[in-house]
C-alpha cells in the first residue's frame, strides 16, 4: 500500500516538473527565417504601484484577434497570474514594418471611462515576445493644472517595438510609444480610435546566451553592490564582535561554573545552593503541549530544508530574471517532496517526550503551516474573484495543487512519522529528572518571556533589515533580485546570530533558575519573524505606493503567511541550539 501511494507520488511531482519552469515559446530552439512568425503574447495590465492587482489584457477594450487563444502554462506562471493571451500584433522575424494598423475601434463612453481610470491609475501592459518581457504604460495623463478636476488623459494609440536580433536569434526587445500618437478621452464621449503599431530591426552583437544579462544589471550595478556588501560586512563585522563578546562573557562565566560545582569542599555544602547546576533535576523536564511542540519542531525542520533546497537551485541559475514561474513550481514541488522531514522529526521527537498519540501529533504538524495558509489563500482567492483578477487561481489549478497534497504531501508526511515512530530512541538527558518541579523564583519583568523575545528577535532583524528592502521591492514592485550569493550570505547569517543569541538568553535563564527554557528558545529564536511583520508595516506606509483592498490583503495576508513561517523555522533553530548547550553544560558536571 505505502509503495503504491508512494509511485503515485513520483508521478504527480515528475507531472508538475515535465509542466516547465518558465513562459516558453511556440520555437524551442528560438531560431527563425526571415519573415517566420515569433511568438508574441500579451499578459496581462494592472496598475503600476500593485503588482499583485492584475487583469487580463483583453480585459480592457483592446483590439483582440478573431479567435483568442489561451497559451498553455505551467503551474508556477498560473500561480504568478500570468494569463498569455495572443497578441495583436504580428512582430515576424526581421520584418520591418511602418504604422501598420491593428484595427479602427469606436469606444463607447463606457469604454472611454474604464480607459481613463486605466491612465489616472498608472496601469501598464506587459508581454512576451520570444520568452523575452516587454512593458509600457497605456497612456498618461497631463498634469499641467493645477486642479485634479482639470487633468487631461491620454490614451497611447500607437507603439512602436525596437528589436535586436544576431544571426537567427531575437536578442533584445523594447517598446516606445509617443505622446503626439494619442487620443484625448478626457471627456465621457465617443471616440473613434485606429490602433496602430511599427517594428523596426537592428542587429546586433550580443550573444544569445546573454540576453537575460540586462535583466539583472539593475541588481548589479556598482552602487547597488556596495550597499549590498556595505550590508554584508557591516552584519557580519556586528555578529563577529557581539559573539566573540558573548562566547568570552559566557565561557569565562561556564569555566568559572564548572570549577565552582567541581569543588567538593565541605565549605560549600553551607552555601545556599543557587545557579543553573541546581536546577539539574528540572532542566530536562518535558515542556507543556509536547505535541504541538513536537509539531512546531517538525514544520520548522521541514521549512529549514526547503529554504536551503531552493537557495541550492538559486544559486545553479534556475531562477533567472522574469522567469518567477519557476520560483513557485519549486516552492510547491519541494515543499510536498519535504513533508517527509516533517513527519519523521515530530513523531520521533514526540514519542521521545513521552507522548502516546503520535497520530494526532502527526496531523497537527501536517496542518500547523498549511492550515492557516489554505485559509489565508481561501480568503485571498476569493477576493481575487470578486476583482477578477488573474490572481484568482482557476478551479483546475486548484485540483492540482490538492492532488498534490493528497498524492505527495500526505503520504509523504505518513511514511516519515511512520519511519520515526518505527526508529523511536530515547530522550539523551546527562541528568535525571525529579518527580516534582522546583519553584521558579520570583524574576524581575524584563526577564519576562516579551522582553526576552524583543531582545533576541532585534539582532538577527538588524542583519538583514538592509537586504529585506531589496527583496520586497522585487517581490511586491518591478525591481529585479538576482544577486543569491549575497542572500545566501545573509541567510546563513541570520541562522548563525539566531542561534547564538538564543543560546545566550537560555544561559541566562537558566542562571536565575528559571528551567522552563523550552518554549522560551522557540520563542525567542522565532521572534525575528515578528520583528519581519513590523518591518512589512513599514515598507506598505512609507517605502512603497500600494493601494486599494486587494493589494493590501494580498500583502499582509502571504506575508503573514511568510513571517509565521520564519517563526516555525528560526524557532527550531533556537530550540535545537540551546537543546545541544544545555545537554553540553550539564554533560560536563557531576549531577547528583
Amino acid at each position: 500500500m505505502m509503495r503504491r501511494m508512494g509511485e503515485g507520488a513520483l508521478m504527480i511531482v515528475v507531472l508538475v516538473l515535465v509542466c516547465g519552469l518558465g513562459v516558453k515559446g511556440d520555437a524551442s530552439d528560438h531560431r527563425y527565417k526571415e519573415g517566420e512568425h515569433v511568438p508574441l503574447y500579451a499578459n496581462k495590465v494592472g496598475p503600476f504601484h500593485n503588482p499583485s492587482e492584475t487583469y487580463r489584457y483583453y480585459d480592457l477594450p483592446f483590439c483582440a484577434p478573431d479567435n483568442v487563444a489561451d497559451k498553455k502554462e505551467a503551474l508556477g506562471e498560473i500561480l504568478n497570474g500570468d494569463r498569455l493571451v495572443d497578441a495583436p500584433y504580428e512582430l515576424n522575424f526581421r520584418e520591418d514594418k511602418q504604422s501598420k494598423s491593428i484595427c479602427k475601434k469606436t469606444l463607447s463612453k463606457e469604454d472611454v471611462a474604464k480607459l481613463r481610470d486605466a491612465v489616472a491609475k498608472d496601469y501598464y501592459f506587459q508581454m512576451y515576445y520570444d520568452d523575452l518581457p516587454l512593458w509600457g504604460f497605456l497612456g498618461k495623463f497631463d498634469k499641467d493644472k493645477i486642479d485634479p478636476t482639470e487633468y487631461k488623459y491620454l490614451l497611447f494609440k500607437h507603439i512602436h517595438f525596437d528589436v535586436a536580433y544576431n544571426d537567427d536569434r531575437v536578442i533584445e526587445i523594447n517598446v516606445q510609444t509617443d505622446n503626439n500618437l494619442a487620443v484625448d478621452i478626457t471627456e465621457d464621449k465617443e471616440v473613434n480610435v485606429e490602433f496602430s503599431y511599427s517594428v523596426t530591426w537592428k542587429k546586433t552583437d550580443i550573444p544569445f546566451e546573454k540576453r537575460m544579462d540586462k535583466y539583472s544589471k539593475s541588481s548589479s550595478m556598482p552602487q547597488h553592490l556596495e550597499i549590498h556588501w556595505f550590508s554584508i560586512i557591516n552584519s557580519c563585522v556586528t555578529v563577529l564582535l557581539l559573539t566573540g563578546f558573548l562566547a568570552t562573557i559566557l565561557m569565562r562565566v561556564l569555566k568559572n561554573d564548572f570549577i565552582k560545582y567541581s569543588h567538593d569542599d565541605e565549605a560549600l555544602e553551607d552555601q545556599e545552593e543557587t545557579g543553573w547546576k541546581y536546577i539539574h533535576g528540572d532542566v530536562f523536564r518535558f515542556p507543556k503541549h509536547k505535541s504541538l511542540f513536537s509539531a512546531v519542531i517538525g514544520s520548522g525542520t521541514q521549512l529549514l530544508a526547503l529554504a536551503i533546497f531552493i537557495f541550492l537551485l538559486a544559486l545553479v541559475g534556475v531562477f533567472y530574471p522574469y522567469n518567477r514561474g519557476a520560483l513557485f513550481t519549486a516552492l510547491v514541488v519541494i515543499y510536498a517532496l519535504t513533508s517527509g522531514i516533517a513527519g519523521y522529526t515530530a513523531t520521533s521527537f514526540y514519542l521521545q517526550l513521552e507522548g502516546t498519540n503520535w497520530v494526532r501529533n502527526l496531523l497537527l504538524t501536517g496542518f500547523l503551516f498549511c492550515g492557516p495558509l489554505f485559509l489565508t489563500f481561501s480568503f485571498l482567492n476569493t477576493v481575487a474573484i470578486a476583482y477578477s483578477a488573474t490572481a484568482a487561481l482557476p478551479f483546475g489549478t486548484i485540483l492540482v495543487i490538492i492532488l498534490i497534497w493528497t498524492l505527495v504531501t500526505a503520504p509523504l508526511l505518513v511514511l516519515g512519522g511512520v519511519a520515526g515512530k518505527n526508529g523511536k530512541t530515547e530522550f539523551q538527558a546527562p541528568c535525571r529528572t525529579t518527580k516534582y518541579p522546583r519553584e521558579i523564583p520570583q524574576l524581575p519583568w524584563y526577564r519576562g518571556t516579551i522582553p526576552q523575545m524583543a531582545m533576541a528577535g532585534f539582532l538577527p532583524f538588524s542583519a538583514i533589515y538592509i537586504e529585506l528592502y531589496y527583496i520586497f521591492a522585487s517581490v511586491w514592485g518591478h525591481k529585479i533580485y538576482t544577486i543569491y550569493s549575497i542572500l545566501f550570505i545573509v541567510f546563513i547569517i541570520l541562522i548563525i546570530v539566531t542561534a547564538f543569541i538564543t543560546v545566550a538568553l537560555t544561559y541566562f535563564q537558566l542562571a536565575v533558575e528559571d528551567h522552563e527554557w523550552w518554549w522560551r528558545s522557540v520563542l525567542c529564536g522565532g521572534s525575528t519573524g515578528i520583528f519581519i511583520f513590523c518591518y512589512c508595516l513599514y515598507y506598505y506606509h512609507a517605502r512603497s505606493d500600494m493601494s486599494g483592498f486587494m493589494q493590501t490583503s494580498f500583502f499582509f495576508g502571504y506575508m503573514a503567511c511568510v513571517c509565521y513561517g520564519f517563526f516555525l523555522m528560526l524557532g527550531t533553530v533556537g530550540f535545537r541550539a540551546s537543546l545541544l548547550f544545555v545537554r553540553h553544560i550539564y554533560r560536563s558536571i557531576k549531577c547528583e
